[in-house]
């Protein structure tokens, strides 16, 4: 029988409050795909600049999941979906960096970086395919949130400054723990399957 656990929801918001505070990797991956690719202006650099960008931010996010996301699934997932997405996004644009042309590149890349996303979630996610549609309107945010902030766009980096990533961070949280509610401690029912308080 399942018992009420009275601290449910702090377990919630301090999960919450983690995942938030992993927007703090993107300027860091940001800054390892420049390092890697240099600045985001052909095929080539988007590709190898995405991958990187995407394996450092998955790696994060993983971490900051609670033990909800697989590190290594989630980050391959990311980097596949970073890399791809941000290829044809920035290609579509044609490298431009005006507002319309980086939401428009964002919202690209997000649905790749969306359905990689979805497929690396874990199996107590039944429901995968809101994650999948969120993605390109989240990640788009984060482009728009970023330029409108004043951020050096022009320098043509891999992915959105920290306003932007604040932004996506808090959305995509609570996105997150609808799909894949906190841990609470107490019994592991299954490899994927979330753990809940029993008696």
């Amino acid at each position: 029988m399942r018992v009420p656990f009275p601290g449910r929801r702090r377990p919630a918001l301090g999960a919450w409050i983690r995942w938030t505070a992993g927007f703090l990797a993107f300027p860091i991956a940001g800054l390892a795909g420049r390092a890697a690719a240099g600045p985001v202006d052909d095929a080539m650099s988007a590709l190898v600049g995405g991958v990187v960008t995407g394996a450092v931010i998955g790696a994060a996010q993983a971490l900051v999941s609670s033990g909800r996301l697989s590190p290594p699934r989630w980050s391959a997932a990311t980097a596949a979906g970073s890399g791809v997405g941000l290829v044809l996004g920035a290609t579509l644009v044609g490298y431009r960096t005006d507002l319309g042309s980086l939401a428009l590149m964002g919202a690209v890349e997000g649905v790749l970086l969306g359905v990689a996303q979805a497929s690396a979630l874990p199996r107590a996610a039944r429901i995968r395919w809101p994650w999948a549609a969120a993605m390109p309107v989240l990640w788009a945010a984060g482009w728009t949130v970023t330029t409108l902030a004043g951020v050096g766009v022009d320098a043509r980096f891999t992915v959105f400054g920290a306003t932007g990533a604040l932004t996506f961070s808090a959305l995509s949280g609570v996105l997150l723990h609808a799909l894949l509610p906190a841990t609470t401690p107490g019994r592991t029912t299954g490899p994927d399957s979330l753990r809940e308080v029993d008696a």
